[in-house]
């Protein structure tokens, strides 16, 4: 086995995206965040919306340039790669949109779409090309005549097939799903979900599971990452985070998921004050204005993510107290 090999297929360092905002300040839409990705994993990416989940896709994909940070595809640098390590890097990493109707060229027809991708990258042509369209439509349950087929004349399933279809193409190696299955309703998110998770083993692919969804994260992903207001503030496996969540953010998200066993009665803990703003965040924690354990520290020092347990991190003054104080307020003990 080659070194490369044993390294994780993406690897995020202090990744930072900043965006300046006319007469206010700087935006910190991604603010020193760091996660890995193993062959064959799925890290599901969760939060509240506009805690900047979507950027760090799309700055991994170079959709929008990191204001400061590495991202590392095994090992190797890709932010600033050039010419045909650009290319390169383009085949192997690709991604799924969250709108399956304003991502596909309303022009061209599906035929078209999954042509060009070939076409860009120089791949195969003619019956070769064709053949291996239709081997992927195929591969991702689609039939023929929906090559023929304009986006409009989907439905939204089938066009979100399209998607991972064209995503699939030029064989990459991790995929970052932009809230795949959001806009889709329940019976088609399933036949996604599941599809997303044979291909995986099929073709051992990687995934970012973007998504404010926590029954379909726990679902798909074998380690969930905890965002809020630009920074990963938990992240640990899948089971650990759903079992023994340490952060108080992560506690009160997990307290609103419905739950099968209705003997189990909890109180959900509604979170009070607003959420602060990303433009110019002061000093300290930023969940510290809606968090049931604040104290003056919160507010003066930012928590740095530790290793609680192995295998778990956590960004919190005092995550050691957290699961003690949250079960008081769940059974009602507390307010």
């Amino acid at each position: 086995m080659t070194e490369n090999q044993n390294l994780p297929v993406i690897e995020v360092r202090n990744l930072k995206k900043h965006f300046k905002v006319k007469n206010k300040g700087i935006l910190h839409a991604v603010d020193g965040i760091n996660f890995s990705v193993k062959p064959g994993e799925t890290l599901g990416l969760v939060g509240e919306s506009g805690c900047g989940k979507s950027t760090v896709g799309n700055v991994i994909m170079r959709l929008h340039k990191a204001t400061e940070g590495e991202v590392l595809y095994k090992g190797s640098s890709v932010l600033d790669s050039k010419g045909s390590e650009s290319m390169e890097f383009r085949k192997k990493i690709q991604i799924i949109f969250q709108d399956p109707y304003s991502s596909l060229n309303p022009k061209k027809t599906i035929n078209s779409i999954l042509e060009e991708a070939y076409r860009i990258h120089g791949l195969c042509e003619g019956k070769e090309r064709q053949e291996k369209i239709e081997e992927i439509i195929e591969l991702c349950g689609l039939e023929k005549y929906v090559l023929e087929k304009y986006p409009h004349e989907l439905d939204g399933g089938k066009r979100q097939l399209v998607g991972i279809a064209r995503a699939l193409s030029l064989g990459p190696e991790f995929i970052v799903c932009d809230e795949p299955v959001s806009s889709l309703d329940v019976s088609i998110q399933a036949t996604i979900i599941n599809l997303l998770m044979d291909l995986q083993k099929k073709m051992n692919l990687s995934f970012l599971f973007i998504s404010h969804d926590l029954s379909v994260v726990r679902h798909i992903s074998q380690r969930v990452a905890v965002m809020y207001l630009g920074q990963v503030i938990e992240i640990a496996d899948t089971d650990q985070i759903f079992a023994n969540a340490l952060h108080p953010y992560t506690i009160a998200l997990l307290s609103a998921v419905p739950k099968l066993d209705f003997e189990e009665k909890t109180k959900r803990i509604v979170l009070k004050g607003d959420v602060p703003s990303p433009i110019n965040p002061g000093e300290g924690c930023r969940f510290a204005p809606r968090c049931f354990l604040c104290r003056d520290i919160c507010k003066t020092e930012k928590p740095e993510l530790v290793e609680a347990e192995p295998g778990h991190q956590v960004a919190c003054h005092f995550y050691k107290e957290t699961r003690e104080h949250a079960r008081n307020m769940e059974a009602g003990e507390i307010e």
